[in-house]
């Protein structure tokens, strides 16, 4: 529930479109929903400007759907990150506007279609294998109501492929750069455009990479400002890009 909601809420009481006791149905859940196995945060929205999102990773199919099942009723567009194929086959059982996002491994099922933010959100990867990490800060920034756009494969191997997007990263209010290997782009990036620029070290690389060390390092030290989430945390980078374009 957000203040929109609410306001909705509270609206339709004054004008006798419900009664005391569904308001008091709705809001008896408020601040938080315990199904034993997780409390549901359905204040969040109101708070942050976003739900809570879920993380499926080591939880089973049972409890996923227990949580979405409790987020649904309240209207919320869900996330569901790190999951997998046959947690969505399941929930498309229930919820037949369930998306599945094969790339970042991610689910969103949405009750609301609407773009709050002010500007557009630019995500950028470096290299193709850089994309599942890329999509996620895409999906996530997506259902937070922001608008949009997605540059793949224009690293630094290349730089003319970078340069001639000049337009489009000009254009953007919150860039999102994504890269493995030396993880140089980013500070490329920030170099070229006044948007703040949040940087993800990737995964990918060979031997000395250490697994996105190398690059978190390089974009850590970067003589460009631009801030720098977790290795593979594309879906920070969408939530902070959202606050950001949000304010």
């Amino acid at each position: 529930m957000n203040p929109k909601d609410l306001r909705k809420l509270l609206n339709d009481y004054k004008n006798s479109l419900l009664n005391e006791d569904q308001v008091l149905d709705r809001l008896k859940h408020l601040p938080y929903e315990d199904l034993g196995f997780a409390r549901v945060d359905h204040h969040r929205e109101m708070r942050k400007g976003f739900p809570e999102v879920i993380f499926g990773t080591g939880k089973t199919p049972e409890q996923i759907h227990g949580i979405v099942e409790s987020m649904h009723r309240r209207d919320a567009n869900i996330l569901i990150t790190r999951t997998d194929a046959s947690v969505f086959e399941m929930l498309q059982k229930t919820f037949s506007n369930a998306q599945f996002h094969p790339a970042s491994r991610a689910i969103t099922i949405r009750a609301k279609h609407e773009y709050t933010g002010k500007g557009k959100i630019l995500i950028v990867s470096a290299g193709t294998a850089d994309i599942p990490v890329a999509e996620e800060a895409y999906v996530t920034a997506d259902i937070f109501g922001n608008q949009t756009d997605c540059l793949f494969d224009v690293g630094v191997a290349g730089l003319h492929r970078l340069l001639s997007e000049k337009e489009r990263l000009m254009s953007a209010r919150v860039v999102i750069v994504v890269a493995g290997m030396e993880g140089a782009l980013p500070s490329v990036v920030a170099g070229l455009v006044a948007a703040p620029v949040i940087a993800v070290p990737t995964s990918v690389g060979y031997g000395t990479h250490f697994g996105g060390v190398a690059p978190l390092l390089a974009m850590l030290n970067s003589c460009a400002a631009l801030s720098v989430v977790n290795i593979d945390n594309g879906f920070g980078a969408g939530q902070i890009a959202s606050i950001i374009n949000h304010l």
